[in-house]
């Protein structure tokens, strides 16, 4: 059996990670920690949730030991990440790991203020992780100096380029020294991907965990056939209906993730909604809530998601079917980890249905559409003369059993979570 200490990793590391109570190597790392501690390039390709970041932290956060003497510290390795919260967990990552090394790190991203990046970089960090628009412009200002990087880190490859940042990615490679190492990172490999880790690393070793496009087999998946009208009277059916525990779910933009979120919230289900226009501030809360449990449904745009890294998500819930099957991969890995099982349903609207055909041919996977069992479905026609006579005011619907004025259903006290 792998130990930590067997992959050849430095004492101080080994002691950092057997604090946090971990003892055994997942797959992803006793892959990928043996060469990328040779110095050589390395590409790994794992799904979500496999442990990939201690993958590349551990092995960055040996190559800089021992830590230098003396005042003035360069930053000698650089970690690139789509998103601010993908960057803050990284952080947290280098920080719990390296607890005993003595080694420096920031985080840098938009959305909040320059000083107290600045002020990092003064000091002098070892490690920076960055997001691309963000560490480009104090690139622009002169505020950061790039020159003696060693390690050089792509994290979610394939969700900066989902985001347009490849360009950007680009040109902070330029901004390295050509004589570095380079670990690239992505739960997809598409052309593109494939192309940039060409381009920019030397005879990378190539790391594979599972099927590129294959979700987890913990995850049980279900989809389901449903009007678009009556996609959240079906989600409330089903936090009455299973044994849901934290749930995530997944909508198409920003202004239908509030809207589910309030829906949720005049039914007595603590939500919270993260998406590109939330402040930093708003973001990192109800990430923090929906952590402790003081949240039970968190509903996300998959930009938003990305960098969510929660354990424990009993049920991940895709509103609004994708229209790119990388980002049902991306979802539903978000359930189902650490051997745990886990439970993503899919509503699936007629106009979806080319969506799902997606799905099945990316992962080889048939799929069979379904009535949810016990739900009230309504016809299209239906639906639409319903609305065209009756015109209720928004969030007046309340489902058997979630009437604000009665108690709940069979006389329990709801489930754990709600606030009601």
């Amino acid at each position: 059996m792998n130990t930590f200490k067997s992959l050849g990793l430095s004492e101080p590391l080994v002691r950092g990670i057997l604090k946090t109570g971990y003892t055994t190597p997942t797959p992803i790392q006793a892959k990928a920690i043996p060469p990328a501690l040779g110095g050589g390039d390395l590409t790994g390709c794992a799904q979500t949730g496999t442990g990939k970041t201690a993958a590349f932290v551990l092995p960055m956060l040996d190559r800089l030991l021992p830590v230098p003497q003396g005042q003035h510290r360069p930053v000698r390795a650089l970690v690139v990440t789509p998103t601010r919260e993908l960057a803050l967990q990284v952080e947290e990552s280098v920080r719990t790991y390296g607890r005993f090394t003595g080694l420096r790190s920031t985080a840098v991203f938009g959305g909040v203020g320059y000083g107290k990046q600045l002020n990092a970089f003064r000091r002098g960090v070892d490690i920076v992780i960055a997001t691309p628009g963000r560490l480009l412009d104090h690139l622009g200002e002169g505020d950061l100096d790039l020159s003696r990087v060693e390690v050089l880190v792509l994290d979610e490859a394939d969700r900066m380029f989902d985001m347009g940042f490849i360009k950007d990615v680009r040109r902070i490679v330029a901004a390295v020294p050509n004589k570095r190492q380079t670990l690239l990172f992505s739960a997809t490999m598409p052309p593109a991907i494939q192309r940039l880790a060409s381009s920019i690393q030397y005879k990378p070793t190539l790391i594979e965990v599972g099927e590129r496009t294959n979700p987890a087999k913990t995850v049980t998946q279900r989809f389901y056939r449903v009007h678009p009208n009556q996609k959240t009277d079906l989600l409330l059916h089903i936090l009455d209906a299973e044994p849901v525990e934290s749930v995530l779910v997944f909508s198409r933009t920003k202004h239908r993730a509030n809207r589910i979120a309030k829906q949720l919230v005049r039914q007595g289900v603590a939500s919270a909604a993260i998406h590109g226009n939330r402040t930093q501030n708003q973001r990192q809360r109800a990430l923090a809530d929906f952590k402790s449990g003081d949240v039970q449904v968190l509903v996300a745009t998959d930009i938003a998601a990305r960098g969510i890294d929660v354990d424990g998500i009993s049920h991940v819930i895709n509103y609004d079917t994708p229209n790119m099957a990388e980002d049902y991969i991306h979802r539903i890995g978000r359930t189902g980890r650490a051997q745990a099982s886990g439970e993503a349903l899919t509503f699936v609207a007629a106009d979806e249905e080319a969506y799902v055909r997606t799905i099945e041919k990316v992962t080889g996977q048939r799929v069979s559409k379904e009535r949810y069992p016990g739900f009230a479905h309504t016809t299209a026609v239906e639906t639409e003369a319903d609305n065209t006579t009756r015109q209720k005011p928004r969030g007046s619907r309340r489902p058997s059993g979630r009437n604000g004025n009665s108690a709940p259903r069979n006389g329990s006290k709801g489930r754990p979570g709600r606030r009601r």
